[in-house]
């Protein structure tokens, strides 16, 4: 992957490799469900007000949208998103996100991206998007970024999005199963692959793709450390130490609230450097990375 220079890692805090770039001032029902679920997290969705949380902490982040149309919330563009990253390089770095029934419009969309080495990676949520990670219709996106070896980052496990409301807010939870990630880290073996979250309740099943394919990692977000599972926490201390990667969700769960929690889990301080930034960094290429 190309560097990513202006972000020096070295004198970073932390690399948060989930945030979310909202529209601002929306409300609708879905976000008042969202909101009861994580709780008000008090984060704004103003784009500056996200640059300069992230600065004023030493923290860089992977930003993001959802392509999605279940929710029926605006989504934000790509472009936008990439011009975000594009004002705030010294922090940000976006990941496209593209729904993969939109056929060739998506894989025109993800060419065009790349091309522009605007983005460096893409960000699929399946049960938003409704799919099977391993379907074929979202194969030729996979061979764009497998082309640039850049990664794929999928939600995993349970949705806080439409949880309580009527039928889930029609969001279902079978997309977010990770087995069928596998297929895909089996067919596009050097492509990096990130599973988002504690995958609730297939928690075993991520960890052991993970454990099994070079280049699965998981991130951590979406769950307060606090709530993390015995068995998360005792491969991410030993055999996934290089593979597990500090991401907040934010602005649903911020890092002030993640990184407070996170020093009361039972991670060993030599893995702590690794789960908050020097993962990423390598991951990622970032200047300021350990040879």
């Amino acid at each position: 992957m190309s560097q990513a220079r202006s972000i020096r890692a070295d004198t970073l805090v932390a690399f948060d490799v989930h945030v979310h770039i909202e529209h601002e001032g929306e409300d609708s029902a879905t976000d008042q469900a969202t909101k009861k679920y994580f709780g008000d997290s008090g984060a704004s969705r103003s784009p500056e007000a996200l640059a300069e949380y992230y600065r004023s902490r030493n923290m860089a982040c992977v930003v993001f949208s959802v392509d999605e149309s279940v929710t029926g919330r605006p989504v934000v563009s790509n472009d936008r998103v990439a011009e975000f990253a594009a004002r705030n390089s010294d922090i940000a770095i976006a990941f496209a996100s593209i729904n993969p029934h939109r056929g060739k419009a998506a894989v025109d969309e993800a060419r065009r991206l790349v091309a522009s080495g605007a983005i460096r990676g893409l960000k699929l949520h399946p049960p938003l998007q409704e799919f099977f990670p391993n379907d074929k219709i979202a194969y030729p996106l996979y061979e764009v970024f497998a082309e640039a070896r850049l990664p794929v980052l999928f939600h995993t496990g349970h949705s806080g999005i439409g949880t309580g409301m009527p039928g889930g807010g029609g969001v279902r939870l079978k997309y977010g199963h990770p087995m069928p990630i596998d297929d895909v880290a089996v067919d596009f073996p050097d492509m990096p692959i990130i599973l988002a979250h504690p995958s609730f309740p297939w928690q075993e099943e991520a960890i052991s793709i993970c454990l099994h394919k070079p280049e699965v990692y998981i991130d951590l977000s979406g769950w307060s450390p606090k709530y993390f599972p015995p068995i998360l926490v005792q491969y991410a201390n030993t055999l996934l130490k290089d593979k597990v990667l500090f991401g907040s969700d934010y602005p649903l769960i911020t890092p002030d609230r993640w990184m407070a929690d996170f020093q009361k889990v039972g991670i060993r301080e030599e893995v702590r450097p690794l789960i908050l930034k020097e993962n990423a960094v390598k991951l990622f290429g970032l200047a300021g990375a350990p040879r």
